[in-house]
């Protein structure tokens, strides 16, 4: 028997980060929103490592906060410690990332959305999405509730068909014990979407009492780094440090020796697995000529003594892990309180995807997180917040948020997504991005925070700061064209770069080398400028010309997205194109010119045949 149990404006279904992020992006908007999760106590729930951020993902933090969401904040509020990673590397590929509190981080995530004034927090298990004339209409429990709405947003994380594997065991779950979400994959199927498996894994969880950390190299924070939100004045002062200790051949010989007990290798797991992100024995496989491996031992909170062994995920059983961890320095003695696994979970094909996360198939339908075979807790929510957008800015009838490859890290997962597909779980990282100089993570806000405001995301405090920080910039800029005398400055320059000047701009000092930090201390300059805001203009200078010939290859690639391809075309009518182009053009249906040469088997040539058709 079924029975109407509310009526909203969107359901978001899961609410783990992609689902945060859609619904605080509903209610910001003014529409009213269900969230629903299958266990209230998993919100925003860290199943792998209590990370935040990362090479490539700390510039996703920086977006999802500069275009009005909560992630960064979040982290910010709970982070055990911060570092700036790449430091000794280009500005393009530094990347921040944070150990945040797991309990603390889901503690915060839970309060922001039961603080929400227009979500409606539900735990419920959700088996069905009702569309009526190719439109969503609701959805329906397993409990027998109808939800009425007019956009859902799925983001289901790796619940959907959960089942964990370690040893010769496995069972249906989902991560870390939670009951996983059989119901919804064949209403998914029903509605054309098709349905794959994909798996990935969590190493064990050690008593970090029973580490000896002495055997190990301390892995200290960072508080000369701005924080992930533009919100935060600061990163904390007090952190907790990691650690860093290596395998050996003893481990490698363990792990070998009972490579027939693994269910990757014996065949029992089924699913694809994340290139990037390998489970030890897939490490010790491919890279057989490494004689060790880095393992990072990270606090998973301040109110427990459970350790994060990065580096170490597996799905051998459990006498096998007790004594492979054991070999490692440093964890002799170590007592395993969680133990490894791997998981497998049911995705669909992103191409069924518009870049608006929106189904090709269903009005109204959106879209986030590793339902769209992504992985990471950062992926998620800049999917989930994209998402929500849409779902709200297509009910309100607005014109949709698509972030450009030259606009946003996230403009690139996302195209990736919807044009390239993804035959793995994908990982963002810096090499995707072709304009990465220009996507920093320090000028975030000044790339995406106006399109947060104009999709309503961003709020009145929010945009303030933004404008302030914008104007101190430019006055910033405006500084470094002064030009001081050579009795003002001969010396100081002299001194740095070994050569004597005439009369120097501070733009030109910081062209020869110069930092804008050395020449705020030492000449007086920059008096009130913040040191975020001062490492933005720095960079822009010293990248200069750079910058300047990424512009031109944006301009040069707008020319094909501003080709818009007309909706209905018939793709096999056209002549000239090969059979590949014809089958990939006519699946995935590009909406312009610039997205049909991104696609995996059209050539140049089919993208000339394309411009062909169009003059005619």
């Amino acid at each position: 028997m079924t029975y109407t149990e509310g009526k909203y404006d969107a359901v978001v279904i899961g609410a783990g980060h992609a689902g945060c992020e859609a619904a605080l992006a509903l209610s910001r908007t003014g529409l009213k929103t269900a969230l629903i999760t299958m266990n209230l106590d998993s919100i925003a729930f860290m199943a792998c490592n209590p990370s935040i951020g990362g090479t490539a993902k700390g510039h996703l933090v920086r977006e999802i906060d500069a275009l009005g969401g909560a992630m960064g904040v979040a982290a910010d509020k709970t982070a055990l410690q911060i570092r700036m990673l790449n430091r000794g590397k280009g500005a393009a590929v530094q990347s921040l990332r944070a150990q945040a509190d797991k309990n603390l981080y889901h503690t915060e995530m839970k309060r922001m959305v039961e603080s929400a004034p227009l979500i409606t927090l539900v735990q419920s298990e959700i088996c069905e999405i009702k569309v009526v004339n190719g439109e969503v209409r609701g959805v329906k429990t397993t409990f027998g509730g109808e939800i009425e709405c007019r956009a859902a947003v799925v983001a289901t994380g790796v619940y959907l068909g959960g089942k964990v594997f370690a040893g010769e065991y496995s069972a249906k779950s989902g991560p870390n014990g939670f009951a996983p979400c059989d119901s919804l994959t064949q209403s998914l199927m029903n509605l054309g979407f098709t349905v794959r498996r994909f798996k990935t894994g969590t190493p064990a969880r050690l008593d970090g009492r029973t580490i000896d950390y002495s055997k190990c190299e301390i892995q200290e924070g960072e508080t000369d780094v701005y924080p992930f939100s533009f919100l935060s004045e600061r990163v904390p002062e007090k952190q907790l440090p990691c650690y860093l200790t290596y395998t050996n051949a003893k481990t490698h010989e363990i792990i070998l020796k009972n490579l027939h007990r693994s269910p990757l290798y014996g065949g029992a797991i089924k699913g694809v697995g994340p290139r990037y992100c390998p489970s030890i024995e897939d490490k010790v496989v491919r890279f057989a000529d490494k004689d060790r491996h880095q393992i990072f031992l990270e606090p998973e909170g301040l109110s427990t003594h459970e350790v994060y062994v990065q580096g170490m995920s597996t799905s051998l059983p459990h006498d096998v892990q007790r004594e492979m961890y054991r070999t490692v320095a440093g964890l002799e003695n170590c007592k395993i309180m969680r133990y490894a696994y791997a998981i497998e979970y049911d995705c669909i094909d992103s191409l069924d995807l518009l870049p608006t996360l929106g189904a090709k198939a269903v009005k109204g339908l959106y879209f986030a997180g590793q339902i769209n075979g992504t992985s990471g807790y950062e992926e998620a929510a800049v999917q989930g917040l994209v998402a929500g957008a849409n779902a709200s800015l297509y009910l309100r009838g607005e014109p949709p948020l698509i972030l450009g490859r030259d606009e946003a890290y996230a403009g690139v997962l996302i195209d990736d997504l919807v044009t390239k597909g993804t035959n793995e779980p994908y990982r963002i990282m810096t090499s995707r991005a072709e304009y990465r100089l220009l996507l920093r993570q320090d000028n975030a806000d000044l790339r995406l925070t106006e399109k947060g405001r104009r999709a309503g995301l961003v709020d009145d405090r929010r945009y303030g700061l933004f404008l302030t920080r914008k104007a101190l910039l430019e006055r910033c800029k405006a500084e470094m064209e002064t030009t001081r005398s050579p009795k003002e400055v001969g010396a100081f320059v002299e001194d740095r770069t070994g050569a004597p000047c005439g009369g120097i701009s501070y733009k030109d000092m910081i062209k020869r080398g110069i930092s804008a930090a050395d020449i705020k201390e030492n000449l007086g300059a920059f008096a009130d400028i913040p040191r975020d805001v001062l490492d933005t203009a720095e960079t822009d200078i010293r990248y200069e010309g750079y910058l300047a010939k990424g512009l031109e290859q944006i301009e040069k690639a707008k020319r094909l997205e501003d080709r818009l391809l007309p909706e209905d075309i018939d793709y096999n009518e056209i002549e000239g194109l090969r059979i590949e182009a014809r089958q990939k053009l006519s699946k995935i249906r590009p909406a312009s010119l610039g997205q049909a040469s991104r696609i995996s088997g059209v050539n140049p040539a089919d993208i000339a045949v394309l411009m062909v058709w169009l003059k005619k």
